[in-house]
């Protein structure tokens, strides 16, 4: 079985984020990039399949700037087996991103597509119910937990009530959930081996797919500043304050 499981570079979780000057988006001069935490575990998932026995290749695919091959370099010392970059240097929105990927799947067509549920800059949750609308596929969304049986996929998904469990006909699309697995590190030999792994760059003309996005961002702006906390004496100044201040009771 093929597995496509799609990364995204995205500012370190780490990292406190700053909005420029003029508001047009955040400040990513000399800041730490990293692997969205979501496609970790995507990828992490995909390397465990094919440690089972279930998956044969693993390709994983990012679409961006050409730095974004550092991550796909990353994937690829975890355990995938070749790589595929869609350059595009404009801020690509997330039918723009599903309809990029469609054209990889039908180039590709892998038996399963893992992607992260969602991405920690923007926290849109689209991009992988896009895709299984644009393909046809079935589609397990928020996955705790991934089981293959033949041409099948049982996928345990999170819901406000609890858990879920859905099976699906191959080929099927899942994104992940942070609990269904703990992303492993790469080592010093798979880094290095990762360095001669094939990576193919592709462009979105040649995959005949228009990003012209419909969406623009106007303006970025920081949360507003929490004023400070303050101590109360008593049980009934703290009632008082929460119903004349705060206005909450």
């Amino acid at each position: 079985m093929k597995v496509l499981v799609a990364v995204k570079r995205v500012v370190d979780f780490n990292v406190k984020v700053r909005v420029k000057a003029d508001n047009s988006g955040v400040d990513l001069a000399n800041v730490k990039m990293s692997m969205n935490p979501f496609c970790e575990i995507a990828v992490e998932e995909a390397v465990r399949l094919k440690e089972q026995g279930v998956a044969s290749e693993i390709i994983v695919v990012s679409i961006g700037r050409s730095v974004a091959q550092e991550q796909l370099r990353t994937a690829l010392a975890l355990g995938a087996d070749r790589a595929i970059l869609v350059e595009s240097a404009d801020e690509l929105n997330s039918l723009a991103v599903a309809k990029l990927l469609k054209a990889v799947v039908d180039k590709e067509q892998p038996q399963l597509v893992i992607l992260g549920k969602q991405a920690i800059d923007s926290d849109n949750n689209q991009t992988g119910q896009m895709l299984a609308a644009l393909t046809g596929y079935g589609q397990g969304t928020f996955a705790s937990n991934v089981e293959v049986s033949g041409d099948s996929l049982a996928v345990t998904r999170e819901v406000d009530g609890g858990a879920q469990t859905v099976s699906l006909k191959l080929p099927a699309i899942v994104t992940t959930d942070l609990r269904l697995n703990e992303p492993r590190y790469a080592s010093l030999p798979n880094i290095m081996k990762a360095k001669k792994k094939p990576l193919e760059v592709l462009t979105p003309d040649a995959l005949g797919v228009a990003t012209t996005s419909s969406v623009r961002i106007l303006k970025v702006e920081a949360p507003a500043t929490r004023s400070a906390g303050i101590k109360v004496k008593s049980v009934a100044e703290l009632v008082e304050k929460l119903k004349n201040e705060a206005k909450v009771i």
